[in-house]
């Protein structure tokens, strides 16, 4: 059985309608994401912020978000 998931770009487990084709420093500009406030990863690998232009988002595609922690 074919998971549906797998037909479409999730961020953090969420589909997102119309980000097949998009570079990941397009789709993060989309969603107002300033570019230096995230870490990211696509398919569980990290992506350096200064190659988020440079990936074009393909079906099935998984995006990871990580804001970071500041404590103390």
């Amino acid at each position: 059985m074919t998971d549906p998931h797998d037909a479409q770009v999730l961020l953090n487990g969420v589909p997102v309608a119309e980000a097949e084709g998009l570079s990941l420093a397009e789709l993060l500009a989309r969603l107002g994401e300033p570019a230096d406030a995230v870490a990211t990863a696509l398919n569980g690998s990290f992506v350096a912020r200064e190659r988020r232009g440079d990936l074009r988002l393909a079906r099935g595609d998984r995006i990871h978000l990580f804001k970071a922690i500041v404590g103390g």
